[in-house]
């Protein structure tokens, strides 16, 4: 149903994917692995009605990975000609031959590949000529304009089409694929003027068209969350609690998912080292992965590896019952993959205590009186101790209401004691990628600021 938007079809991608395993045979690798895939897609980004960009892509790729035992190596091309094809394998041979060996190369255990995978539906092209895709652009950015005169500028609003499929083989007998697409329409309007300027932005992402937000209401939620931001004040430095907006939350979860992987626990670069089993958060928090969610946009039925996917409890009642593992960074911690060669799938933090879930004023009152982050600035998350400090900016709050917007200040703690101290997530549940949460209350924080 698919294809039609691609130059191959998918028994061509497998063809390709079969041919370049053969070939690898001929070169004699023990095993190999390769993926082949094709995408295209559109975006266009309008500024104050101006177009600004219109760029169209269409590209195709196939990297090989060849083993010689327990040594391994790399190779891709963009070029599907059968002699490109031959060359490329060539040079994954020749790097593998030349490289030390390493116990735990290899592929995946063969009992755990999916051979039959189920289809999620997760492609749904979106074939619209640029001329649409401007006239969404600009009815979004429009729409941020017309919320107030006080909305003087505008970084641009894009509409972003992406349509892509692919197929994965090894020399174990898998062989799969599927086509998936992402398509978003965001803005970027600026209220205010001179020095006194603020910004904010918003966006809506969907693998289905039909399910993106109308342009207009993301405009008009942008420029209302710009307009709030004026006339910010700073804040003396203190202990409060502290509620992560719900897009920021999902940051929170990836940094739990990055100090849960296994590649920062074998190099133990991890704050969470060790602790499997280990009381990780309250009790009332779970932390569930579901990759096989219809249609989801972190789903999958098999990882980067083939492996098979699987729904599972992360965290139970705040205990933590997993990470996440290839076979490679299993094999360094002696343990077994866990499906997430490539990252996490439909991951989602939730409370279990239903008081402890209100929705987002409820959130609020529950905090009665601290700071709420609605936008973090810079890197500073040290995963080896997990220490914490990064620049910020939203609102105080008091009695559960918000009284006027802050800037430049910066908010700190350390990661274990931060997911300790969640005292309540929201159901104002938001997905990012392939993490959805609410909003997080953490107990308290240092805010840093004049």
């Amino acid at each position: 149903m698919n294809e039609s938007v691609f130059t191959y079809s998918q028994d061509q991608l497998k063809q390709l994917a079969q041919d370049m395993l053969g070939y690898a045979r001929e070169q004699g690798a023990s095993n190999a692995q390769v993926e082949v895939s094709e995408g295209g897609g559109l975006a266009v980004t309008v500024r104050k009605g101006q177009v600004e960009t219109i760029e169209k892509n269409k590209d195709k790729g196939i990297g090989v990975t060849v083993y010689c035992g327990k040594r391994r190596g790399h190779a891709n091309t963009s070029d599907f000609a059968p002699e490109s094809l031959r060359a490329t394998v060539e040079a994954a041979y020749n790097i593998a031959r030349f490289t030390a060996e390493d116990p735990c190369a290899g592929l995946p255990d063969a009992e755990l590949l999916e051979m039959n995978p189920r289809d999620l539906r997760l492609c749904y092209p979106w074939m619209i000529p640029a001329e649409e895709a401007v006239d969404i652009a600009r009815r979004c950015e429009d729409a941020a304009f017309a919320v107030d005169p006080r909305v003087t500028n505008s970084e641009g609003a894009s509409v972003y089409v992406q349509q892509t499929h692919f197929v994965a083989a090894n020399s174990l007998g898998f062989c799969a694929g599927y086509p998936f697409s992402r398509h978003t329409v965001s803005v970027a309007p600026i209220a205010g003027k001179g020095s006194k300027m603020q910004r904010d932005d918003w966006y809506t992402s969907a693998r289905d068209p039909n399910k993106l937000a109308d342009p207009e209401k993301v405009g008009r939620y942008a420029a209302e969350r710009a307009l709030a931001r004026l006339n910010a004040r700073k804040l003396d430095t203190r202990t409060c609690p502290v509620l992560f907006e719900a897009p920021l939350a999902a940051g929170l979860l990836g940094a739990f998912v990055q100090a849960t992987s296994g590649g920062a626990l074998y190099r133990k670069s991890s704050f969470l080292l060790d602790a499997l089993g280990q009381q990780v958060f309250p009790g009332h928090v779970q932390v569930v992965e579901d990759p096989h969610l219809v249609g989801g946009m972190g789903s999958s039925p098999f990882d980067e590896e083939g492996v098979r996917t699987v729904a599972r409890k992360v965290v139970s009642d705040g205990v933590l019952q997993g990470y996440f593992l290839s076979s490679y960074s299993a094999r360094k911690l002696g343990m077994q993959t866990t499906g997430n060669a490539g990252g996490s799938h439909n991951l989602e933090i939730v409370s279990k205590d239903t008081k402890l879930a209100d929705d987002f004023e409820g959130m609020l009152r529950k905090m009665g009186t601290g700071l709420l982050v609605t936008e973090l600035m810079g890197q500073g998350v040290n995963y080896v101790t997990g220490d914490y400090s990064r620049g910020a900016s939203g609102y105080w709050v008091e009695n559960g209401v918000i009284q006027y917007p802050v800037e430049e200040i910066t908010i700190a703690g350390n990661m274990k004691d931060m997911f300790r101290d969640i005292v309540g997530i929201g159901n104002d549940v938001l997905t990012r990628g392939n993490k959805s949460t609410g909003s997080i209350l953490i107990e308290k924080m240092v805010v840093a600021g004049s």
